[in-house]
């Protein structure tokens, strides 16, 4: 590791992450372009049925648009479990890059997907797990809660005082849950780094990410922030200009035959934007929670003294998850294997 391991700033933070990826650009936009490809390729095509059955549906073709819906809603119950393994796949392949980028290691991308393949089962549970904590639960506790204030406005009666103030209830409701969902989210933010560097199981991942993250979800909250404020800056820059030419394109050619061509040229277009604004963009994520999942270690269990041990030659280091799996030859690997054979 060539940067001094010592509790970071956040500017600290942000300036490491913009210099990995910068110095480890291809990989990053690499490993995050394929997981993503498979989601993006998924989706477009269950798009491209239901489209196909909605014209065929519009010209008459009644049967012909049912069997196309049926077909669609098949590839949709297939495309949900792709997308969330695909999902699984990118954090922790994101992860492991992020990790062996601030380690030192040189990895290619073939190697890091490889590394995390054996373990795709439990990086999916944990996102499973994740999804329900953060997410259905809080939602479920809301969609009740505006239920029953629903069924009391009813038995107050409409117009009366309890009434009108339980008709602001949903909207509470609402605001609660989602500032609940976004602490739940710090509170996990971690749950991948520890489960990809210390190989612990989905459920334990969460505990120690749980424990792990107190001090420092004000910060990550921040880096959430800037991060989503540049995808929308990059989103804006692309769209901005397409969306004028597109814009004079259709009043140009309104009601001609090249009407529909426009319309499949800009649905394609904002595919690929997707696309490419999500391949950009995840690694940014994932390589600055693998470095607040450091910085937290070296505050709150001394890990800066544990690494300088090793480089010192004081404790045999552990060998990084999945190097050997994936077949990496390093300077460190080979250490690593002297140490064991002494």
């Amino acid at each position: 590791m060539s940067e001094p391991l010592r509790p970071s700033t956040l500017g600290e933070i942000l300036d490491r992450t913009a210099q990995l990826y910068r110095q480890n650009f291809l990989l990053f936009v690499g490993v995050a372009a394929v997981p993503i490809g498979v989601i993006v390729a998924t989706f477009t095509v269950i798009g491209g049925a239901v489209g196909l059955a909605g014209v065929s549906v519009a010209k008459g073709g009644f049967t012909t648009g049912a069997l196309v819906g049926v077909l669609a809603v098949t590839l949709l119950l297939v495309a949900i479990p792709v997308g969330i393994a695909a999902t699984a796949l990118s954090q922790a392949a994101l992860t492991r890059a992020a990790v062996s980028a601030h380690m030192g290691e040189a990895l290619k991308i073939r190697a890091v997907l490889k590394s995390v393949w054996p373990h795709l089962g439990r990086y999916v549970w944990l996102l499973i797990l994740m999804a329900i904590f953060a997410g259905v639960i809080p939602g479920a506790v809301m969609t009740g809660g505006v239920i029953f204030t629903i069924f009391l406005a009813k038995l107050a009666g409409i117009g009366s005082a309890a009434s009108n103030f339980l008709a602001f209830m949903p909207i509470f409701f609402l605001i609660a849950t989602a500032v609940v969902i976004v602490w739940l989210v710090l509170h996990y933010a971690l749950a991948f780094a520890v489960c990809v560097v210390e190989e612990k199981s989905a459920w334990k991942s969460l505990q120690r990410a749980a424990k792990l993250s107190n001090g420092t979800r004000g910060r990550i909250f921040v880096m959430f922030l800037l991060v989503w404020a540049l995808s929308m800056v990059l989103i804006i820059a692309a769209y901005v200009p397409f969306a004028i030419v597109l814009g004079v394109v259709t009043a140009v050619g309104h009601g001609s035959r090249y009407a529909g061509v426009v319309l499949v040229i800009a649905e394609i277009f904002n595919v690929l934007m997707n696309f490419a604004v999500q391949s950009l963009i995840t690694p940014v994520y994932a390589t600055a929670l693998a470095l607040f999942y450091y910085d937290q270690r070296i505050r709150k269990e001394g890990f800066d003294i544990e690494w300088m041990m090793q480089a010192a030659g004081l404790t045999a280091p552990e060998t990084p998850p999945g190097l050997e799996r994936a077949g990496v030859t390093s300077e460190l690997a080979a250490d690593i294997d002297t140490l064991k054979e002494s």
